[in-house]
């Protein structure tokens, strides 16, 4: 039978979770329920399968000691520390098949916190009160599906029924799915290469997709808005891809000069960790990304832009920036313990940085060639200058051959990985 792990914390929302274990029991599964709330639940209330003690000592405290410490932050803190813990244990003994909370603001990170630990594919469902704004610290680059509980989670009542009823009716059928899909053969898939792009490299990636495929490989596509490619560095790390062709590097930017669209300081550093064979080019490095004009920040004015969409502007970087981004990346691969390349496309990284086109520079392009060049001497990462641009359909080709390559031999190298 499928089991769904309920996290919420009881102490405030003990009647919200004995209706939806109910729910839940009444479609058909199981139902683990872990207590994180801090504060003694009222007399009468639902207790926990794992309850608020044992959450509190998985993360290495004692409730009590978290009770009269009277600091909530740092009390939300440790049972998220230890909720994380105790859901991974679950999932990795086969006792969950969907993860499902409802909550308010402190519930909503405990309970985001354990869901963005587990593996892609295992579902996970927030009711939550803060659905209905900026949902990316909830998210994270995981598959977490969000609900608005439009009404607060404080009672039983028409409204929250329906927005709970259809929760269980979600985590229910997900959960019963996922326990099928584990208990049914799976046919052997092709090797996943996991592949960045953005609008202005899209006609390489799809050429580089193309080919790849007629070598045999499913890619998956991630699109850089920081987002993207934090879920392709988690995908990288958790051992899902068999390589990385990382066409559009444009997130490094945005976290250098300070544009909306970054992917954190460690983009572009789980694939070397994890020992995977990448292809990587500066896929548009060109550009610093902001929303509308009236939001890029006044401390740019002046510099060249370029506006894609009423919603976005596009930055061009300079030649020290570019200078400071070959520098940085060439450090972050040549740490690299797999087999890694790094493709230059001479003509252009971008479809705006192409000869006659609003960003085109080649002095700042050779800028961060130079950089790049110099922080991979000695290192075992091989450099190839292409003279195409990036958007050329034989630039595409030979990164998706490279990459094959790097591939095919590491697997003759390495039979069992």
């Amino acid at each position: 039978m499928a089991t769904v792990v309920l996290v919420g914390t009881l102490d405030t929302k003990g009647p919200e979770y004995e209706w939806l274990s109910a729910r839940l029991r009444e479609s058909g599964c199981d139902v683990v329920l872990v207590d994180a709330g801090v504060m003694p639940s009222p007399v009468g209330t639902v207790t926990g399968d794992i309850d608020a003690a044992a959450v509190a000592r998985r993360a290495g405290h004692g409730l009590e000691a978290l009770r009269a410490n009277g600091d909530r932050g740092a009390a939300v803190s440790a049972m998220a520390d230890g909720v994380e813990q105790i859901v991974g244990d679950l999932y990795r003994e086969g006792q969950l098949n969907a993860v499902l909370a409802v909550a308010g603001s402190g519930g909503s990170f405990i309970a985001a916190r354990a869901m963005q630990a587990l593996p892609i594919g295992v579902p996970k469902v927030l009711v939550s009160t803060m659905a209905s704004g900026d949902v990316s610290p909830y998210v994270g680059s995981s598959d977490i599906t969000m609900m608005y509980s439009v009404v607060d989670v404080a009672g039983i009542n028409s409204v929250s029924t329906q927005i709970m009823g259809n929760a269980v009716a979600a985590a229910a059928g997900m959960a019963i799915h996922h326990e099928r899909r584990l208990n049914e053969p799976q046919p052997q898939g092709r090797p996943l290469i996991g592949a960045s792009m953005f609008g202005v490299t899209t006609r390489a990636v799809d050429a580089a997709r193309q080919r790849l495929d007629e070598l045999g490989y499913e890619v998956l596509v991630f699109h850089a808005t920081g987002a993207g490619g934090r879920a392709l560095e988690k995908l990288a790390a958790g051992g899902f891809l068999a390589g990385v062709l990382d066409l559009t590097t444009t997130e490094l930017a945005d976290d250098l000069v300070g544009g909306v669209l970054s992917a954190g300081p460690d983009r572009l550093t789980a694939a070397g960790r994890a020992g995977l064979p990448q292809v990587v080019a500066p896929g548009a490095l060109d550009m610093v990304n902001f929303g509308a004009v009236d939001t890029v920040p006044e401390r740019f004015a002046g510099r060249r832009f370029l506006e894609h969409n009423p919603t976005v502007t596009l930055m061009r970087t300079t030649a020290g920036e570019m200078a400071e981004l070959g520098a940085s990346m060439g450090r972050k691969l040549a740490s690299a313990h797999g087999p890694t390349a790094v493709l230059w496309p001479l003509g252009g990284v971008s479809a705006v940085d192409a000869p006659g086109g609003p960003f085109h520079d080649p002095e700042a392009d050779a800028a961060g060639l130079a950089s790049l060049r110099a922080a991979l001497r000695g290192s075992a990462v091989d450099l190839r200058e292409i003279g195409a641009h990036l958007n050329d359909a034989s630039f595409a080709v030979a990164a998706a051959d490279h990459l094959h390559q790097l591939i095919s031999t590491r697997k003759r190298s390495h039979p069992n990985v």
